[in-house]
């Protein structure tokens, strides 16, 4: 079969076209002929850091897709042959820029049947990570009306960015404010349903005071810059709660005076450790794909590169590179 992927880390000219054994299913693998992927930050970072140069195989990244089940495992239930899924894969698995992909069933979801393949494509790993920022982690009560309360999203134009502001507007009372600095991302997050915008291209403190508030009860940190910490912690009300993606390296002691409960989202935490729970994401991603053909999520597509060649991955890995994305930037099956 059809893959792209890379033998050593580098810049994106070491992603390269293969072809590859067509894999069989275990006992709880969806084998599915991939329609679409999306491209996403940690694509570009295991790209440029993880070097498999002492696997027997190169390295296959991508980790959003939608298609078609072609085969399943002996101990499948949740699908068929002839299903449309979308997903995120697992980071200990080849990863989704190949013609066909293996992916337990559990965490896996049925396909928004109103989207096409390019559209629910880009849906997937941003939703999963929201939906467990907000609901796992932060713990926010769901409903809207439930207890209110303020929620930073910072980088708010970017993939989970658009999914947590989306979720937390639709599915809880918080009031919602989105970080964005650019008239386009500005207009971006306010579509998408924040209620306000702080600019942070200023040191967040201070973005959050210029628009009238002193400080936050949650924040979303997608991402955040080195030293910014006693800023986030200034930004936050006492015993508020900050959950990160990125890695974080400065001293959390700034937020120990507030009582800050800090915690981390990894989305690929379940798969990667087969937890108990690993079925959540199925559960989640079938409730995102139900709320989107009722018309109250809707895709994070802005851009199509194209077909899923080795060129084209590239032209989207420089995308995501140049940290001005807004939204999902998906490519469409093999010619």
């Amino acid at each position: 079969m059809k893959a792209i992927g890379y033998k050593a880390k580098g810049g994106v000219e070491v992603l390269t076209e293969l072809e590859l054994p067509m894999p069989e299913p275990g006992p709880r693998d969806l084998r599915v002929a991939v329609k679409a992927v999306s491209v996403n930050p940690v694509d570009v970072k295991r790209r440029r850091w993880e070097d498999p140069s002492e696997s027997p195989l190169p390295r296959v990244l991508g980790y959003d897709a939608a298609g078609v089940v072609d085969a399943v495992g002996s101990e499948v239930t949740l699908f068929r042959p002839g299903d449309e899924v979308f997903y995120a894969g697992a980071m200990d698995r080849p990863g989704t820029n190949s013609e066909f992909h293996l992916v337990d069933e559990r965490i896996a979801g049925p396909k928004p049947t109103s989207l096409s393949f390019a559209e629910a494509a880009a849906l997937p790993l941003t939703s999963i990570t929201a939906w467990e920022m907000l609901f796992d982690r932060m713990k926010v009560p769901r409903g809207l009306h439930t207890p209110g309360g303020t929620l930073l999203v910072l980088n708010g134009a970017g993939g989970v960015g658009s999914m947590l502001i989306q979720l937390a507007t639709r599915l809880t009372g918080l009031t919602v404010i989105a970080s964005a600095s650019r008239p386009e991302t500005v207009e971006w997050v306010k579509k998408l349903g924040a209620k306000h915008v702080a600019d942070h291209s200023k040191p967040i403190d201070e973005a959050l005071h210029a628009i009238g508030f002193d400080g936050v009860d949650y924040i979303g940190a997608i991402t955040s810059m080195p030293g910014s910490a006693p800023s986030l912690a200034r930004a936050l009300n006492p015993q508020g709660h900050i959950t990160l993606i990125d890695n974080f390296d400065d001293s959390i002691a700034p937020f120990k005076p507030k009582s800050i409960t800090i915690s981390w989202e990894m989305m690929f935490t379940r798969s990667l450790f087969q937890t108990a729970d690993m079925d959540a994401q199925h559960r989640l991603l079938k409730e995102v794909s139900a709320m989107v053909d009722a018309g109250l999520l809707q895709t994070t597509l802005t851009h199509v590169e194209g077909s899923l060649t080795a060129a084209n991955l590239r032209r989207a890995h420089e995308r995501i590179e140049t940290g001005k994305a807004i939204g999902k930037t998906v490519l469409e099956g093999f010619q």
